[in-house]
């Protein structure tokens, strides 16, 4: 009879394998634990029923789809309009491409202090530019105000993260069929009519994997909102990373907060899974 013999290639990838099952299965059998644990340490099953009254909760969410929806929208409409602009030019893609690439490549945290410094009512850069030009920007309050809260954090982020979708549209146009486009160019039709007949069909499976990854990134954006607005004034940019943040450190309910990440972590496997599906389809026909 012959022995079962375990091929070597295996012995040789099991201790990473290992390691990363160790890393990433021990923290979320910790945090099922603990969601099913009260402050006191008894086992309950409240802190998951509770979410369903939690008015708090419900406007986090919505805060975290509003600040998701735009961003996103913003940031893939900026991107590709970035891309075919600077695909278009002759002279200067290489500098202009570095240029806009620069935003992303600082820490969140660093954006976010420079943009914070930039939206100060009193001396930051933006009332002061609006000032220099003769107007009053005392009512200007930015991140300050309930109005223009969101916004603001909203604009960091596209600032920040817009040069990520322009980066893989533009790698994107570079490897489309240069035939195509020759052919059209040769029978007349217009560089609007090249974009939205043959580029834009052909950018969609790179559009839906930018939107997968920036849409995955901004449904627990914290560290911005944080450090611009820490989620005021009064509730106004609460999101629900920061939400769960302030459960767990400000008022020790690490129950209640770990229900509330793994409500999290399952909508965004959601979102992940139709986004997925949703690239499966047009991979299927590029491939055709």
């Amino acid at each position: 009879m012959k022995r079962f013999q375990i091929p070597r290639g295996v012995w040789w990838v099991a201790p990473a394998v290992g390691i990363l099952a160790l890393m990433s299965l021990y923290p979320l059998f910790f945090l099922v634990f603990t969601g099913f644990h009260s402050i006191s340490g008894e086992w309950t099953i409240r802190n998951f029923t509770r979410m369903a009254s939690d008015r708090m909760l419900g406007e986090a969410f919505l805060h975290t789809a509003v600040f998701t929806v735009a961003a996103l929208v913003l940031e893939l409409v900026c991107g590709l309009l970035l891309a075919i602009l600077i695909d278009s030019l002759r002279r200067g893609r290489a500098v202009l491409r570095t240029a806009l690439l620069l935003p992303m490549l600082l820490p969140p945290v660093v954006a976010a202090v420079i943009w914070r410094l930039i939206y100060n009512p009193q001396f930051g850069l933006l009332n002061g530019t609006i000032r220099a030009l003769g107007f009053n920007p005392s009512h200007l309050t930015w991140t300050s105000g309930e109005g223009g809260a969101l916004a603001s954090v909203i604009l960091v982020d596209v600032w920040e993260w817009t040069p990520f979708v322009f980066l893989l549209i533009s790698a994107a146009l570079q490897g489309l069929p240069q035939e195509s486009l020759e052919a059209a160019r040769v029978d007349g039709a217009s560089r609007w009519r090249i974009f939205f007949d043959i580029e834009l069909p052909l950018l969609r499976p790179v559009l839906a994997l930018a939107a997968m990854l920036r849409g995955m990134d901004l449904i627990r954006i914290f560290d911005q909102v944080f450090i611009l607005t820490q989620g005021g004034p009064g509730f106004a940019t609460e999101t629900i990373s920061l939400y769960i943040y302030r459960t767990a450190f400000r008022f020790f309910d690490f129950g209640y907060a770990s229900a509330m990440s793994l409500l999290l972590l399952v909508i965004a496997t959601m979102l992940a899974r139709g986004l997925v599906r949703q690239l499966r389809p047009i991979a299927a026909r590029e491939a055709a």
